[in-house]
């Protein structure tokens, strides 16, 4: 993993395309959530970080390239957005799972409260939104 920002409502952390950086977003997210008292849906949002950060990895970076995992809190900290920013092309959607694979945005979809892709050049940013409830 290369660097990691952090500031009071915000935590950001660029990744390689390496498996193991996966884990580095799940970990730049429990340490978030458990800073900014989020306990009550990190298990949750953690799973949506770890499904985000995968596919980007499998199906959005490009040899070479890496991807952004952003995090932050808005709405005085009663809302939280995450976004995974890649330069791959394609505009991901919930499909039917195939086997053991297909799940991720399928779970993306039923955890978060809402989620979406927006584009960006070159790319896109998949991301999903939580409140505290």
């Amino acid at each position: 993993m290369d660097k990691t920002m952090q500031h009071e409502d915000l935590r950001e952390l660029f990744c390689r395309r390496e498996r193991r950086s996966v884990a580095a977003a799940r970990e730049v997210a429990r340490e978030a959530l458990s800073a900014w008292c989020w306990a009550a849906r990190a298990d949750d949002i953690t799973l949506c970080v770890s499904e985000l950060a995968t596919n980007a990895l499998v199906h959005g970076v490009p040899p070479g390239r890496g991807y952004l995992l952003r995090l932050w809190l808005y709405e005085q900290g009663a809302a939280l957005r995450v976004e995974v920013h890649d330069s791959g092309d394609g505009r991901p959607g919930v499909r039917e799972p195939d086997g053991e694979s297909g799940r991720g945005l399928l779970l993306v979809d039923a955890l978060a409260d809402t989620w979406g892709v927006g584009q960006r050049d070159p790319g896109k940013v998949v991301w999903c939104a939580f409140t505290l409830r």
